[in-house]
């Protein structure tokens, strides 16, 4: 068998009906999507369904959202007898590539997304903040633009999503000096992301405490297969290890376009974006066209 990756999406990937033939065909995703609905104590099928769109987009409900949207996704993966050597999730989907690993239940990962969105929106709250999509720019210049503008205000690189696309996160003073600078050094294009707070940043210091207390308070297993983790971009089954990658992981970096290079060096050559949107597959054709990158999110996906 060729090495094969499970990549989970995150924030971003949402929308507006996801999940919905998925729970009308397949029992196991439907069982899943009861359980997040018990879980969570309201019911989730509604704002997956109806929304309204700005109920879904909410982080404290779009984190929830995508990862159950993605573990229905994954039932559907395991009905179908589908091998894996490695899973990795961008930025939230990590929490479904250590669901999908074994790390942790279906209801101890919905119960820390859910908290982990709460405490991301009252971060955004506390210390308001922005985020922007720099296109088209190397990351020399974009660090030096960086490194100028945090003049104005905290500003950093929380996103390495492909060799052309880096998001930087930080105070809304930093990010537009940084935006401008990014412009006038050569970048394609520089995009605002509609967000509620600086993410991957500083800024969101604020939540590492009561994720850490969160975490605490679950159990955490050995992957059986390893993770290719955000912050390091290393291969690691190591329980605590990985625990102590999702508190980093919320001022750090993701190092995705590392991520995917490490699974390639690993023999990697195909994989399969497991829940909403093709986001992942389009990040990894910018990285490499040799790593086939499918997406799984309704049955006739793996027909």
């Amino acid at each position: 068998m060729s090495n094969r990756i499970l990549l989970f999406p995150g924030q971003g990937s949402q929308y507006l009906g996801m999940g919905k033939k998925l729970s009308e065909s397949h029992a196991g995703a439907k069982k899943i999507l009861d359980e997040a609905n018990s879980v969570l104590g309201f019911d989730l099928s509604d704002i997956l369904w109806n929304g309204p769109e700005e109920k879904l987009t909410a982080t404290e409900n779009t984190q929830p959202a995508l990862f159950t949207v993605s573990m229905m996704a994954m039932e559907w993966v395991r009905e179908r007898g589908v091998e894996f050597n490695y899973v990795a999730g961008h930025s939230l989907g990590e929490y479904s590539a250590l669901c999908a690993a074994g790390v942790f239940s279906f209801a101890d990962g919905l119960r820390l997304v859910r908290l982990r969105g709460e405490l991301m929106s009252k971060a955004g709250e506390a210390r308001p903040g922005a985020m922007s999509a720099i296109l088209g720019l190397e990351r020399e210049k974009l660090e030096e633009a960086l490194k100028a503008a945090s003049a104005s205000g905290i500003v950093v690189a929380a996103n390495f999503n492909s060799p052309s696309q880096i998001v930087i996160s930080g105070e809304s003073a930093g990010v537009e000096a940084a935006e401008k600078l990014c412009a006038e050094m050569g970048a394609k294009k520089v995009v605002r992301l509609p967000v509620s707070g600086a993410f991957h940043s500083p800024l969101m210091e604020f939540a590492v405490e009561g994720l850490r207390k969160g975490l605490g308070a679950v159990t955490l297993f050995r992957a059986k297969v390893p993770v290719i983790t955000n912050v390091d971009a290393a291969a690691e089954s190591d329980p605590e290890t990985l625990r102590t990658g999702l508190l980093r992981q919320l001022t750090s970096p993701v190092r995705w376009v590392e991520s995917i290079q490490q699974a390639m060096s690993l023999g990697v050559v195909e994989g399969l974006e497991v829940g909403a949107g093709k986001v992942l597959m389009g990040l990894a054709r910018g990285i490499s066209r040799d790593l086939k990158i499918t997406p799984v999110e309704n049955p006739e996906d793996l027909a």
